[in-house]
């Protein structure tokens, strides 16, 4: 496991956060999005990105819809709340000033 994974994953709330700033969207497009973003070098797992799930709704950072589909399964929607916003300017701020504190160790 590589040190870049780890770092990552500590942040999956962030980045699902991150992701849900732009619109409503659900688990399995969330997902390729953040493959895209990344070139297909970071994919979350399924059981990763729903654990995540249930630990932001819990928090009150997202709420959860059903989709109206006209054809195929109906998807769970994830839609972030005004707590949500508030908590991923937290989680940003946090990222930026143990970033810097890396860099200063690091030089």
């Amino acid at each position: 496991m590589s040190m870049k994974s780890d770092i990552l994953r500590g942040h999956t709330e962030a980045i699902i956060l991150s992701h849900l700033l732009e619109g409503d969207s659900y688990g399995y497009q969330i997902n390729k999005d953040i493959m895209k973003k990344t070139d297909n070098l970071y994919e979350l797992k399924e059981a990763t990105l729903y654990s995540a799930f249930r630990r932001l709704e819990q928090a009150g950072y997202i709420r959860t819809y059903w989709g109206d589909e006209g054809a195929g399964a109906r998807r769970r929607y994830y839609a972030i709340t005004g707590e949500g916003r508030k908590a991923y300017m937290a989680y940003k701020q946090e990222w930026q000033e143990a970033r810097e504190m890396i860099d200063k160790l690091l030089q």
